[in-house]
């Protein structure tokens, strides 16, 4: 990879954080609990996953120029991810199966408080084979 390339990725990597973090405090001042960030498994990564009463949240943040790309940017192969993500999340902590799930979006916009869009997609939105719900 040539040096721009490098520094173009390590920007966007720091930008992501940066997003993330926003993200997190904004969520925070919500009331809403951080459980995991950058949550890692075989299926890919969840950015946020957040408790707030009986609610097991899943976000996804993305940071871009202005909201519809930042909408566009998960489609139904990163919302299949999230969701088989968010499988394996609950099946690595039990004591949370029994939480109702939910998964959110926040669009991090240049200059602008972090927008929160709730219940975002849902797993039934997808018609994937497998799935329990």
């Amino acid at each position: 990879m040539s040096r721009r390339g490098l520094d173009e990725r390590r920007r966007a990597f720091r930008l992501g954080l940066d997003a993330e973090t926003r993200a997190a405090w904004a969520l925070r001042l919500k009331l809403y609990r951080v459980l995991a960030r950058r949550w890692r498994c075989r299926m890919g990564e969840i950015d946020l996953v957040l408790r707030r009463g009986r609610a097991l949240v899943f976000v996804e943040v993305k940071a871009r120029a202005d909201e519809a790309s930042a909408v566009d940017a998960v489609g139904p192969k990163s919302r299949a991810r999230i969701l088989a993500a968010a499988d394996l999340f609950v099946a690595a902590h039990p004591a949370l199966a029994d939480l109702d799930r939910r998964f959110d979006l926040v669009l991090v916009l240049p200059g602008r408080w972090p927008i929160h869009r709730v219940d975002a997609f849902r797993g039934d939105d997808l018609d994937l084979p497998g799935r329990r719900w």
